[in-house]
């Protein structure tokens, strides 16, 4: 890592992925991290390998296993939260803001999921099954890793393709879309816990015009937009990702 990641405090950081994935998702920036910093990426129940939990049937209910993770955690603690992962610490935030000392929201889901194209997809019949297989099997993992990244050779095979097959071991893939949507987001309350709003520039899933919504909902946020960043930065950019996000979590613990 380049000297300039240093951070003034030791301090926890626990990443919670997106959907379909669990915390491998974050093996790449792991021998990046300063050895001060406690790094934390769980897999929740029901993504990749770890079972589902039948208890978890609410979005208030993986918050609140979230926080049995941020209880055994020392403080200064910052959550980090990509894709739904963001969604779950919004909803975290609902109930055990005090918990935390600051949270970083990269591309999350949760505004204008009503005017979306694809979680409208998946709300056809059948769809999250199909979309599922298709994105996890090997015939159609060339086209998607195309899609997906910038240039997909240069990360490890292996990383990839157990990247694609955790989303066919998923169980809670298809809960998600059942329970973050547009009446989900619209209940949330506004949350002055300090907060950082992370975004790529060449991001293409979910638009940095989104960024806006979610400053009504973390009143004290900051905003950071790199160059150069898709969608999963964290798997291309690794080294590069572990320095914005521990500059942003010092920021939000100092805010």
């Amino acid at each position: 890592m380049s000297q300039s990641t240093t951070t003034t405090q030791p301090l926890t950081l626990i990443a919670i992925h997106g959907n379909g994935g669990g915390g491998f998702r974050f093996d790449r920036i792991c021998e990046h991290i300063p050895p001060d910093v406690n790094f934390i990426a769980p897999t929740l129940p029901g993504f990749a390998e770890v079972p589902a939990d039948p208890t978890l049937q609410t979005m208030a209910d993986y918050a609140a296993h979230i926080d049995e993770i941020v209880q055994a955690a020392a403080r200064p603690c910052v959550l980090l939260g990509t894709g739904i992962g963001g969604s779950m610490i919004l909803e975290y935030l609902q109930h055990y803001a005090d918990h935390v000392d600051g949270v970083i929201l990269h591309a999350p889901v949760g505004t204008r999921l009503d005017t979306r194209r694809f979680p409208a997809l998946m709300n056809l019949p059948g769809a999250r099954a199909f979309g599922q297989w298709l994105f996890s099997s090997t015939l159609t993992r060339p086209l998607f890793k195309r899609l997906l990244f910038v240039d997909h050779t240069l990360i490890p095979s292996d990383y990839l393709n157990r990247f694609f097959d955790e989303y066919r071991r998923s169980t809670a893939f298809a809960q998600m879309f059942d329970l973050i949507t547009a009446a989900w987001y619209d209940n949330l309350r506004p949350v002055d816990t300090p907060a950082a709003l992370l975004w790529g520039v060449d991001e293409r899933v979910l638009s940095a015009d989104h960024i806006e919504d979610y400053q009504q909902l973390l009143p004290n946020s900051t905003v950071r937009v790199v160059e150069g960043w898709d969608h999963f930065p964290m798997i291309e950019q690794p080294q590069a990702y572990t320095h914005e996000v521990i500059q942003l979590a010092q920021q939000v613990v100092t805010a």
